[in-house]
């Protein structure tokens, strides 16, 4: 039960799995302390976000959705930042109007929900972001983001969408630039575990506090058995967004097909037609939806893109991994597994069906890769994970 008084929380996130899943134990548990917790997303995530007892505030956005291709969200960095501050800004007025007369004592927010931290500092009251990812460190700016932007920046499009963004904030009232703002937050709870930190010594820990993975039982999300006869069981899963890759996935199929004792789970999502794949053995599993965390319980490779939600999985569960990145933050990601000793990275143009099963082969055959996961595992369990995030908000909400 809560030490503090009930309070109005709110939280804001985008319709992303990787943006919403995380923060879901959290809120279920601030719900189950008392506090009244509001959940602002657009509709797509109502029903999973109010399982956990929280109010949803629906908003309408005009990001890609969950279901469309990843070339929804086009190739540059341009392409990729310029939809969520068009989204921030047709959202702000829907998300005033949800909260009209209803102000939270605290506002929780995803790093993606820009309106968020706007409301928060008209509102006059305390943000903390729920960082899904990587946050910055100290030195973050010389030596990523501003060489990831001199191009960007020195276009035309490049400053429109600079100039737009401060215009924004400024008429907000926001005393800050599109950059700090973005990425420099008051206060933040770093949903992955420390290992998972690039230059984690160089964190301010006055402001990131890392909890680690907040997640339910592994069978939360469903299910599964291992088969009988399955000596070795894998899992290969490019997340929810990077799906439509055929020609991966029948590398795996080679790769692993045909090992013998081997079980394939292969999710392939829903914009790649089974029949792509071809002939598949019958100890290959094809589907486009996996409970994710109830395989990696059984499982003993995770072939992943190694997005920040599936890399914390593989360690949690202490499953050697194979890292294919496809986009953002999880090249960084797939870097940082290799470095601690408990993956492979392979760049997608390089998985071919030889290079999967050589690395696989490796991989579940050493036993230091998997004292290395143990020891990282009994780390993440330190950190706290829910309780102690519920802990830190409660910590944050203002006194009487």
């Amino acid at each position: 039960m809560t030490t503090s008084r009930p309070a109005h929380i709110a939280m804001f996130s985008i319709a992303a799995h990787g943006h919403v899943n995380p923060s879901l134990e959290v809120v279920r548990e601030l719900v189950a302390r008392g506090h009244r917790v509001t959940y602002a997303v657009p509709p797509v995530f109502a029903e999973k976000v109010a399982v956990t007892g929280a109010q949803v505030r629906p908003w309408n956005s005009t990001l890609p959705s969950p279901e469309d291709p990843p070339e929804a969200w086009g190739s540059t960095l341009l392409d990729n930042v310029e939809p969520f501050l068009d989204d921030a800004i047709q959202a702000l007025p829907q998300l005033e109007a949800a909260y009209e007369g209803d102000r939270p004592d605290l506002v929780l927010y995803d790093i993606a929900a820009y309106p968020a931290r706007v409301l928060a500092h008209r509102w006059g009251v305390p943000a903390i972001c729920l960082s899904p990812a990587m946050v910055a460190w100290e030195g973050y700016e010389k030596e990523v983001g501003e060489p990831m932007w001199e191009e960007p920046r020195s276009t035309p499009r490049g400053q429109a969408y600079y100039a737009r963004f401060q215009k924004w904030l400024d008429d907000n009232g926001v005393p800050l630039d599109p950059d700090t703002f973005g990425g420099r937050p008051d206060r933040a709870l770093v949903l992955i575990p420390r290992a998972l930190q690039p230059n984690a010594d160089r964190v301010n820990e006055d402001v990131y506090t890392f909890v680690g993975a907040c997640q339910g039982a592994p069978t939360a999300g469903g299910g599964w058995t291992r088969p009988a006869g399955a000596d070795k069981v894998v899992l290969v899963s490019l997340g929810s967004a990077f799906t439509r890759q055929p020609a991966f996935y029948r590398a795996c199929v080679e790769a692993f097909g045909d090992l013998p004792g081997w079980h394939t789970v292969l999710q392939i999502g829903k914009h790649v037609d089974p029949a792509e794949l071809g002939t598949v053995p019958s100890h290959v599993e094809v589907r486009d939806w996996v409970p994710q965390r109830a395989i990696l319980a059984e499982a003993d490779l995770f072939v992943t893109h190694a997005g920040a939600g599936g890399s914390q999985e593989g360690l949690a569960s202490a499953t050697p991994m194979i890292a294919v990145p496809q986009a953002a933050d999880q090249f960084g990601n797939a870097e940082t597994l290799a470095s601690l000793g408990v993956a492979r990275h392979v760049p997608a143009e390089e998985a071919t069906a030889d290079v999967l099963r050589t690395a696989a082969l490796a991989l579940v055959d050493d036993p230091e890769v998997g004292a290395r996961l143990s020891a990282i595992r009994d780390r993440m369990a330190q950190e706290g994970g829910t309780r102690r995030a519920a802990d830190l908000i409660e910590a944050e909400l203002p006194r009487p």
